[in-house]
């Protein structure tokens, strides 16, 4: 319920994951360099559309993604991981394990 898939490129998530309301998961990103983002301004000042960039957001099986929870381009999550509300995941996760916090940080194993 309530959750955005910003699908500009592949969003794969394996069987059996939950996903609580509001989770965010994005493919698209912007460069932090101005020109990049931009190109350079035109003689009236005028510039190009924003450039976006895409890259894919991979979650496996059995995985947990509790609400609120903000998954970045370029994440795969493993295996039976469990990420933490309101968490932001800007790395990737591992099998097996929980992950919590803003950035999201492996806090134990999920055996």
């Amino acid at each position: 319920m309530n959750c955005t898939f910003l699908d500009d490129n592949i969003i794969r998530i394996g069987d059996n994951a939950l996903i609580a309301p509001n989770v965010q998961i994005y493919t698209a990103f912007h460069s932090t360099n101005a020109v990049d983002r931009f190109g350079e301004p035109k003689a009236d000042g005028s510039f190009e559309f924003c450039k976006t960039r895409t890259a894919p957001v991979i979650i496996g099986d059995n995985v947990w993604i509790g609400g609120g929870a903000i998954i970045l381009p370029g994440v795969t999550i493993g295996n039976n991981v469990v990420i933490g509300v309101g968490s932001v995941v800007t790395k990737d996760i591992p099998d097996n394990l929980i992950a919590v916090g803003n950035p999201c940080r492996v806090i134990k194993e999920n055996k």
